[in-house]
């Protein structure tokens, strides 16, 4: 635990001001007006008082112990500030100012010596160019907002400082107390993944709630993230997803974005709730907070309008939850108890003239039945509605075994209702939907923790013959791995490749041809071209002697108007495999995060639909499975409509030979297997074409 930075039992601030309109003052009058209980030291050489205490010309002149030390000077003294603390005793420094990275190269070198300097002295920096932090535990706001929020379960990171304040604005209107709030902007030392470990050590912390705008070490953040996730939910909201909006972060913090594809693969890995806006940040994070984990995706839905429960029922469906129908015997039970004109099946009606105590008795019934896992409330206020009494009955009949959410529909009427809900830990939501997505994070977090122990499997390989090829591609010079050497690659890994060989003539192809058999498949090999088919360098289902001669011919004769210096080594001559369905594997190695797998159906699936899934290496057996799994074109690959399913298993095992390849052999960059040829169950896939590209070559 950052005890220094959490608990400080004193605190500096080097820069404190009288002046209402500058930042130390602010801060200087948080600490002091909240109710921090620890010793407060003003730092200004310029002034002896600031807001009753004594103020310092240097916080060595205080000659005590100083825990925590809040830099709010300008950058050029930034360093001064830093020597005192030091001088000090500091455990913590966090450094307000801003003018380091995010603005260029200067304020760059300025904040890596700051965080040398701290390093050195053991010091524990956060920031700069942050808003500072608040632990309501000890009543410390140690940031220039305006706002002092309640003590709560939800502790919030925050790359933005302006984010901050919303989230403190949004804490305050929606009655939702927080344990503690960081501001880590630039991020010179202390990083998320430091303050991920320290927060799930933190009693008062249910929930972790983040906005990011990069993560600085993508391995290590997996790590932590997923050893934080088993314990405490961890729900981030990912900024700078788009083009222009990776811009605006990097210049934001001076950090690189990185790709949203990555970083969508390294949450699902480390069980991280992922959301796509400031409202579902903080949905997700009160429904984690307040409510226990659903034991499976049954979802019941209790209403008092038909619109709202449609609604509601849309959701559900869509987020690939359940809305099944309740027992007989609970319908039963409910049915004797509601109106002639209520509706007992899923969703719930009971009624726009419904009273506490038949959502009361609903909800209870509802509860008790052993098919349902969780329960959304909905009310809509009609004239005999009574909206106090209806959340108390409610709040009374919810047991805590299960998780229920509420939407309370409407502004006014039902403002008093919303608030006793979340005094009493039950998550309210303004719309049904918003209800159902809060309780589908809830669905998929509680799958993740209840996962099977990831086994990575290692299959017997030759990595020498692998070692060898790659060397071979080294000496040349050749970043770009042919079709004919990635298949040599491929088979050292088991992979099952069509035979075939390297031919350099018309004459040497038909000789290939005739050892191997018909029909067989020609492709061009050279360097310069990577997409043989642009080049009309690729002929299948050649049957005899004269078809390979005339193909051949009429190749070479394309490729040299098309590519006239383009190196040509021969063409590649192969046995023709059997037709089955076509797949795609492939790999990108991120920056950040590593090896990131690929896979999709081929052709117009990949290029026109898109409909691709990626997943971090290494990679077990089931989350190849899932890889499958979260494709459209997954009922296909099953079998749908009277055709034939494929072997998933096989489709896995690739996956996962990739997965270690490409873990073995870092310098491999790219990688596709286009098309990747599979069959029903019983049948062996073959690679069909494939190309790789290798780094520092």
């Amino acid at each position: 635990m950052l005890d220094g930075l959490f608990y400080p039992k004193t605190v500096a601030v080097i820069g404190a001001s009288r002046n209402p309109g500058k930042v130390g003052y602010a801060i200087l009058s948080n600490l002091v007006k909240n109710g921090y209980a620890g010793k407060i030291i003003p730092v200004n050489p310029q002034v002896d008082e600031i807001l009753g205490l004594p103020c310092y010309k240097d916080v060595r002149e205080a000659r005590v112990q100083v825990d925590l030390v809040i830099v709010v000077v300008p950058p050029p003294v930034v360093m001064s500030a830093l020597e005192s603390a030091a001088a000090s005793g500091a455990k913590a420094v966090a450094i307000i100012t801003a003018g380091f990275k995010e603005v260029g190269e200067a304020g760059a070198t300025l904040e890596k010596e700051a965080a040398g300097f701290c390093r050195k002295h053991r010091i524990r920096l956060l920031g700069p160019n942050c808003l500072g932090l608040i632990n309501t535990e000890n009543d410390m706001n140690a940031s220039f907002a305006a706002q002092m929020p309640k003590a709560g379960a939800i502790s919030v990171l925050s790359q933005s400082g302006a984010l901050c304040t919303a989230i403190l604005d949004w804490a305050e209107g929606r009655g939702v107390g927080l344990a503690k709030l960081i501001s880590i902007g630039n991020k010179a030392d202390l990083c998320e993944t430091d303050l991920l470990q320290a927060l799930a050590k933190d009693e008062q912390t249910r929930v972790i709630a983040a906005y990011l705008e990069s993560i600085d070490n993508g391995p290590e953040f997996i790590r932590v993230a997923e050893e934080v996730s088993r314990n405490t939910p961890v729900v981030i909201l990912k900024a700078g997803t788009t083009a222009a909006g990776g811009k605006a972060a990097s210049s934001h913090t001076g950090s690189l974005a990185g790709a949203d594809i990555a970083y969508g693969a390294a949450f699902k890995r480390a069980g991280v709730v992922r959301t796509d806006d400031f409202e579902s940040l903080f949905d997700f994070a009160a429904a984690l907070a307040m409510q226990p984990l659903p034991k499976g995706n049954r979802v019941a839905v209790i209403t008092n309008a038909g619109g709202p429960g449609i609604m509601a029922a849309d959701a559900v469906e869509t987020l690939d939850m359940n809305l099944d129908a309740p027992t007989a015997e609970i319908a039963e039970a409910m049915a004797a108890q509601l109106p002639a004109a209520a509706s007992v099946g899923n969703p719930i009606d009971v009624l726009g003239d419904a009273d506490p105590a038949r959502y009361a008795m609903a909800l209870e019934k509802t509860l008790s039945d052993p098919t349902i896992d969780a329960v959304i409330v909905i009310l809509t206020p009609q004239a005999m509605s009574d909206p106090d009494a209806t959340a108390d009955a409610i709040i009374a009949a919810a047991t805590g075994e299960k998780p229920v959410l509420v939407s309370f529909m409407g502004g006014a009427q039902v403002a008093n209702a919303r608030a006793k809900f979340v005094a009493a830990n039950v998550p309210d939501y303004p719309s049904p939907e918003r209800a159902v997505g809060a309780l589908k994070a809830m669905v998929d977090y509680a799958a993740w923790l209840s996962r099977p122990p990831r086994v990575v499997a290692r299959f017997p390989v030759n990595r020498h013959r692998v070692e060898r090829v790659l060397s071979r591609q080294v000496r040349a010079g050749r970043p770009e791995v042919g079709e004919v050497e990635a298949k040599e690659i491929l088979r050292a890994y088991d992979f099952n490749v069509p035979p075939g060989r390297l031919a350099r003539s018309g004459e040497d192809a038909i000789a290939v041809a005739e050892r191997i058999g018909y029909p067989v498949a020609m492709k061009i090999v050279s360097p310069d071209i990577l997409h043989k088919s642009d080049f009309g360098g690729v002929k299948l289902n050649l049957s005899r002697a004269s078809e390979v001669m005339d193909a051949y011919d009429l190749m070479m004769l394309r490729i040299g108007r098309k590519a006239p210096t383009a190196k040509l080594r021969g063409v590649l001559i192969e046995k023709m495999s059997a037709s089955g369905r076509e797949v795609i594997l492939g790999m990108h190695r991120d920056p950040q995060f590593g090896p990131m797998l690929m896979f999709g159906l081929g052709g117009i699936f990949v290029e026109v639909m898109k409909d691709v899934s990626f997943y971090l290496a290494p990679l077990t057996h089931q989350e190849a499975l899932q890889m499958l799994e979260s494709t459209r074109s997954y009922a296909l690959l099953r079998g749908a409509r009277g055709e034939a399913g494929v072997d998933l298993n096989v489709i896995a095992a690739a996956l996962q030979r990739i997965s270690q390849l490409v873990t073995d052999f870092p310098q491999i960059e790219e990688m596709d297997i286009n098309p990747f040829i599979v069959g029903g169950v019983g049948t062996q896939p073959v690679v069909a074409d494939a190309r790789m590209i290798l780094s520092g070559v």
